[in-house]
């Protein structure tokens, strides 16, 4: 094996040593030149990082100023780090060998090796995934008899990785953190992973780095080894860097000191993955005799598109300021409009992107960036109405999901009980102590009888063929089949559905799941159930899903992406649809609630993100109110519509906000306030409450059903003599105060 520390002299430039720089802006020549000392490449979105790191790299090379084995280039991605050298490779004609570029975990894993005895591994040790880290961390659980139900392994590995990510070892960890975590379990769990890692000789991804950190602390002579070592440091995406990063990367860099970051404190939108903004915005309290470099000039997008993202993001208090320009044609502004609800919503943009493809823009340059996961569904359905080609970018489409899977499996009994492989996918989902024993007896009496697994069930809940735990949790399971079919035959779709969640404990599972997930399957779930209230029956909506499902494997390559804000980060398209600009929505509350300031100033750099994305077009809309997990709710505009300079916005569109009926809204507080009128204020009945506020003989409205006063009440069940539908039985959170 050779030395990683080997060094092969710097191959002749093919080209003079003056031709690289050329094309290069004043500011990216400032940033490529600039290689002794401290630099902070502040690169605005567009602004060609990529080719000034490249650069930068070959110019250091061609400058003589280093040997390719005393330069560490690190990014955040494989792909980026194959990118970077097959760049450097082109500016200098040759390839180059011998020097440390990669990202930070295959770096510090590089080092790690040379060095895994100072933290108790072998040199060939084993790097883990995820999902053997939650069996790792199953076992343990077990063994200290403790309930995975209360307690989800995934739970303790967020936690865990937590602190990893701030190269906290066990007994680092504050005391005050050691009780608020998971009830105070969770750092005695960190002790016994990591032992039983260091005992199989295995390491996970935050042991790279929080190890790399610590083999660096601990050891001045290895410190020093690597200070000299590395020259020149260049770093990407800096704004993305969590606390581990930052420690090895500012050890690392104490000698020379010649270290470059670049990066965007605009575009940091991952402090749920650990990264902390703070690193960039005090880089020059890190470094002294720091040198800025801003890239403002935008190779990307028009004037209104800059000026658009560079007015919101100014709102933000914690940035360094930096202010994008372009000298191509001002282009198109940015159009801000404002429907009734999500559903008129869904139809505006989708009737936007069939406009423009019949104008023969490819559906590929097209892009709809969503905030959360749970709003593509209205989109993905009217995408299927038109016939439009979508993919989801970064996740799966909302019936691949595997909540939804498992929700619809349980209506796929109901529908038809004879479904086995639905019913293998849910019989033990949520946990009922049907294990594999129990499985098997119904497989082999199915065979021997040839008749289906449901069948089965019921032939052998009433013998001793089956233990008794699995025997009585099968009869309960058997009972409420029972039960939601008999329903499905007087409710409607999305309040079956509704009710199979619930009492299943699908729902609830999720809402006990602590992982970061977790959140986002409870509503997406919830938007189920608004997907239902379209189908008149049970069977129409699986045999739309059935439709569904079959169009995925449609191989055309021109198609509309689909995708979060989170995921379209590095991304560019020609037009950018930006819907569901909602106070609640996004911002998203969930973020305000836990960081106030800090979310909320994160949650504007993801808007400035998403505007970004777009070269020549970006139309932003909201909903005057919409239904999201169940339930009708007023929105009002996001505080970002009203951050938007009207210099750069087209807000001249507000027709699509009347109901038929009458109800009326206005774009934006701002003309709201111009026009003296006030939000009117709609009450409605929330999933989720009691049915305590609601008696006989009020007046309500059913989206199905329309009005009707309440005949009888019994609990969150009601019985309702609708207007013209007659008598029908309804869930209360389905129905609305008319009164």
């Amino acid at each position: 094996m050779s030395d990683p520390f080997e060094i092969t002299d710097t191959p002749e430039p093919a080209t003079t040593t003056a031709r690289h720089l050329e094309g290069l802006n004043e500011s990216q020549l400032e940033a490529v030149e600039n290689i002794d000392g401290p630099v902070l490449v502040l690169a605005g979105a567009g602004t060609g990082k990529t080719r000034v790191l490249t650069t930068r790299l070959a110019h250091i090379l061609m400058e003589r100023k280093a040997r390719p084995g005393e330069m560490l280039a690190v990014t955040f991605t494989n792909k980026a780090a194959r990118e970077m050298q097959e760049r450097v490779a082109g500016v200098l004609g040759t390839s180059v060998e011998g020097w440390w570029v990669g990202t930070f975990h295959a770096l510090c894993a590089r080092m790690l090796r040379r060095n895994a005895e100072l933290v108790g591994l072998k040199s060939n040790f084993t790097i883990i995934d995820t999902d053997d880290q939650l069996r790792l961390i199953k076992q343990i659980l077990l063994e200290r008899e403790m309930d995975v139900k209360r307690n989800p392994p995934r739970t303790f590995l967020f936690t865990i990785q937590g602190w990893k990510d701030r190269a906290l070892e066990p007994d680092e960890v504050p005391p005050g953190e050691v009780m608020d975590a998971v009830g105070g379990d969770a750092i005695d769990v960190y002790k016994d992973y990591q032992s039983r890692l260091r005992a199989v000789n295995a390491a996970d991804f935050g042991d790279l780095l929080m190890h790399a950190v610590k083999v660096l602390q601990k050891n001045p002579d290895i410190l020093a080894e690597y200070q000299n070592r590395f020259r020149y440091i260049m770093v990407d995406e800096y704004q993305d860097t969590n606390a581990a990063q930052y420690m090895w990367l500012k050890l690392l860099a104490k000698t020379h000191a010649n270290i470059c970051c670049v990066g965007d404190d605009d575009q940091s939108i991952y402090s749920w993955r650990g990264a902390d903004v703070g690193n960039i915005l005090s880089f020059e309290k890190d470094f002294s005799n720091a040198r800025i470099v801003r890239l403002e000039r935008n190779y990307r997008s028009t004037p209104h598109i800059l000026g658009a993202a560079s007015g919101l993001i100014s709102f933000n208090e914690d940035r360094l300021g930096k202010t994008l320009w372009t000298d191509v044609n001002d282009g198109e502004k940015v159009r801000v409009h404002g429907v009734f609800d999500s559903g008129v919503e869904a139809r505006f943009v989708g009737d936007e992107i069939e406009s423009r493809h019949r104008k023969k823009e490819n559906l590929s340059s097209m892009a709809i960036l969503v905030r959360t996961s749970a709003q593509t569904r209205e989109f993905e359905e009217r995408l299927i109405t038109l016939g439009i080609p979508y993919q989801v970018i970064g996740g799966l489409r909302f019936y691949e999901r595997k909540e939804i899977r498992d929700a619809v499996a349980y209506l796929r009994i109901i529908s038809q009980p004879d479904d086995d492989l639905a019913f293998e996918r849910v019989v033990n989902f949520p946990k009922r102590g049907i294990g594999d024993a129990a499985m098997q007896t119904l497989h082999i009496h199915a065979r021997a009888r040839g008749i289906p697994l449901t069948a089965a069930v019921d032939e052998l809940i009433s013998s001793d063929e089956l233990r008794p735990t699995p025997r009585k949790a099968l009869a309960l399971l058997m009972s409420d089949f029972s039960r939601w079919r008999a329903s499905s035959l007087e409710l409607p779709p999305a309040e079956l559905c509704n009710m199979v969640i619930n009492e299943s404990g699908i729902i609830e599972h999720w809402k006990r799941d602590k992982s970061i997930e977790a959140p986002g399957r409870v509503d997406n779930l919830k938007e189920m159930v608004v997907g239902l209230e379209q189908f008149d029956s049970l069977q129409n909506f699986l045999e739309h899903v059935s439709l569904v499902m079959e169009n995925e494997e449609n191989k055309s390559t021109d198609k509309l992406s689909i995708m979060t804000l989170h995921a379209a980060k590095g991304l560019e398209f020609d037009t950018v649809f930006l819907p569901g600009w909602e106070e609640g929505l996004f911002p998203h509350q969930r973020s305000l609630d836990e960081a106030g300031t800090e979310g909320l100033e994160e949650e504007r750099r993801l808007a400035y993100v998403g505007i970004t994305r777009a070269k020549k077009r970006a139309l932003v809309t909201y909903a005057s109110r919409r239904r999201l997990f169940g339930q009708w709710k007023p929105a009002l505009p996001s505080r970002f519509v009203d951050e938007l300079p009207n210099e750069h916005t087209d807000r001249g569109l507000e027709d699509d906000l009347e109901e038929p009926g009458g109800y009326s809204e206005f774009s934006s507080p701002r003309q709201r306030a111009r026009s003296g009128q006030q939000r009117e204020s709609i009450s409605y009945h929330q999933v989720g409450t009691d049915a305590g506020d609601l008696k006989i003989g009020q007046r309500v409205f059913h989206q199905k059903f329309g009005y009707g006063r309440i005949s009888e009440l019994e609990g969150d069940k009601l019985e309702i003599d609708f207007e013209k539908a007659g008598p029908k039985k309804v869930m209360a959170s389905f129905v609305e105060l008319a009164e």
